[in-house]
């Protein structure tokens, strides 16, 4: 009995040490291309493409499942890098028209507390409780628009954002600042 459990344990232990260097050895980080159709997307997890996400949205464009030009709040700006940067040809937004970029905003008066709004966006970015007062934290809305539909009193409207220096940014997507060289003093 007690070389049983000796051979068990002794395989056991192989068996271990051989999965963790397979582990190591064969590693997968990730799709690269998949990365960078993602970082394009306007992370807006509106679900407006037809996949739950901007991330399921990006892997199917990579492994070329969908098609380039279904972001709808990307729009026209999203369809030509994702060609520049697929190599493909820029194709007409398949999912309706570009609306210009927006942010919900709850009456707050009319507002009845029933949390719809907030089971329906996708970031967070409607906080109340139950029976209380909901507002939209501005600065985590991506301008989805599925709070809207859901609202059974109709108090939530999409208020377009002005462009400005703050939210105006081209080239789309905004370039990652270089940090300038640091100079050492003598």
């Amino acid at each position: 009995m007690l070389t049983a459990v000796a051979a068990f344990a002794v395989l056991a232990t192989c068996l271990g040490l051989l999965l963790g260097y397979a582990a190591i050895r064969f590693r997968v980080e990730g799709d690269p291309v998949a990365d960078r159709i993602d970082a394009v997307l306007p992370q807006t997890q509106c679900g407006q493409c037809g996949y739950p996400g901007c991330r399921p949205y990006a892997e199917a464009v990579a492994r070329d499942e969908a098609a380039i030009n279904q972001c709808v709040p990307g729009g026209e700006t999203v369809i030509l890098t994702l060609a520049d940067l697929l190599g493909k040809d820029p194709l007409p937004l398949e999912a309706g028209e570009e609306k210009p970029k927006a942010l919900a905003v709850i009456d707050e008066q009319r507002c009845i507390g029933c949390t719809l709004c907030v089971q329906a966006c996708p970031v967070d970015a409607i906080l109340g409780a139950a029976k209380q007062m909901h507002t939209v934290i501005a600065d985590e809305c991506t301008g989805c628009e599925l709070c809207v539909p859901p609202c059974p009193v109709d108090c939530i409207r999409m208020a377009p954002i002005a462009e400005n220096r703050e939210t105006w940014r081209w080239p789309y997507p905004a370039p990652t600042p270089t940090p300038a060289p640091r100079v050492q003093s003598v």
